[in-house]
């Protein structure tokens, strides 16, 4: 039996680091593990220019400790007006590391996202010139359309016709949730690729209704039916280089979390790589570890592999209930439970 496990630093390919005192106080967990992180756009107002990137990745430096080995990597927030030029110019200017697609309403602070795929044709078609990735949060949101069947309406209505007119378009199909995006990855060409979630890999629906409301179970897209976290655990360890790990920590004040409205996200960043761990394990898959976590998403945006090693060592984790917070408290992913291993700096 392994009792540790060192391997290349990973990244996280899709995290929230939110803004302000909250960005204080959550962008050194993501630094402790990962040397880089794709960063949401959706602050308020959402990052939708070159200056206001290089505005927030300031900003995030300035929250880290002097001397953290991290790389921040921007994303442009598209809206129906983005400017194709402002694209192009962010990215050949190494400030934009990618795109984000958010349908409008999908989730949190996505209200100014896209109405209608057509409506940003001139951006998407720059992206497919340049090689930039387009990141997805797959979800249709019209009001007609079952919460737990928006990815795959989605996949059906927008992904696959918007692949048919640019096949050369490089999508990263974000925090899947289903066995039908797992089967739509795996059947598209190189140029399309996802994420996956620690939690979409751990709780099926259940975690969030059985027993009560449970929010802190809460995230979007929702978590679904098991053969849906069957299917993602058999693709995150199979050893595919289509998919990779994206933690898609979204914090929320705990407060806001239980409160009336309950806001979509789960804080999963400070034991992330324990969390995923645990799962290459059950499933016997631990040599597929260091592709998952620390090979395929470079390789993905062409970037190099990080040559920092990390270790994770067999021993009892215990997760706290609770984190202090900038003034607050946040619940992290597994609150009370001890996981198996222990990330190593």
């Amino acid at each position: 039996m392994t009792d540790t496990l060192t391997i290349r630093r990973p990244d996280d390919w899709h995290v929230h680091l939110r803004d302000g005192a909250m960005l204080q106080a959550v962008a050194r967990h993501t630094a402790r593990q990962f040397a880089r992180a794709i960063v949401m756009p959706n602050l308020t107002p959402p990052v939708t220019t070159v200056a206001a990137a290089e505005s927030y990745r300031q900003r995030i430096m300035a929250a880290l400790p002097e001397g953290t080995g991290f790389t921040p990597l921007m994303t442009c927030y598209l809206t129906d007006n983005t400017d194709p030029a402002e694209v192009r110019r962010g990215f050949e200017s190494g400030v934009f590391t990618a795109c984000k697609l958010y349908p409008a309403g999908a989730t949190t602070n996505s209200d100014s996202g896209v109405t209608d795929v057509d409506n940003i044709r001139g951006v998407l078609e720059v992206m497919a010139e340049i090689g930039m990735v387009l990141c997805v949060h797959g979800e249709v949101t019209h009001a007609d359309i079952d919460i737990f069947d928006r990815e795959a309406v989605f996949i059906e209505r927008v992904l696959a016709p918007l692949l048919k007119d640019l096949p050369g378009l490089k999508v990263v199909f974000e925090h899947i949730t289903t066995e039908d995006a797992v089967q739509f990855v795996e059947s598209a060409p190189d140029n399309v690729a996802a994420t996956i979630t620690p939690q979409h890999l751990h709780i099926n629906r259940n975690a969030m209704l059985v027993g009560g409301m449970r929010p802190h179970a809460y995230c979007l897209p929702v978590a679904k039916r098991e053969k849906h976290r069957l299917a993602l655990r058999r693709a995150a360890t199979s050893g595919s280089h289509k998919f990779f790990l994206g933690t898609d920590s979204a914090p929320h004040a705990r407060e806001a979390k239980e409160s009336a409205c309950g806001c979509a996200g789960i804080f999963n960043a400070p034991y992330a790589l324990e969390s995923y761990l645990a799962v290459f394990e059950e499933e016997g898959q631990i040599g597929h570890f260091q592709g998952f976590a620390s090979e395929h998403g470079p390789g993905f945006y062409g970037l190099p592999l990080n040559e920092e090693r990390v270790t994770l060592v067999r021993e009892e984790c215990e997760v706290p209930a609770a984190i202090e917070a900038a003034g607050t408290q946040l619940v992290p992913f597994h609150a009370g439970e001890t996981l198996r291993w222990r990330f190593q700096p």
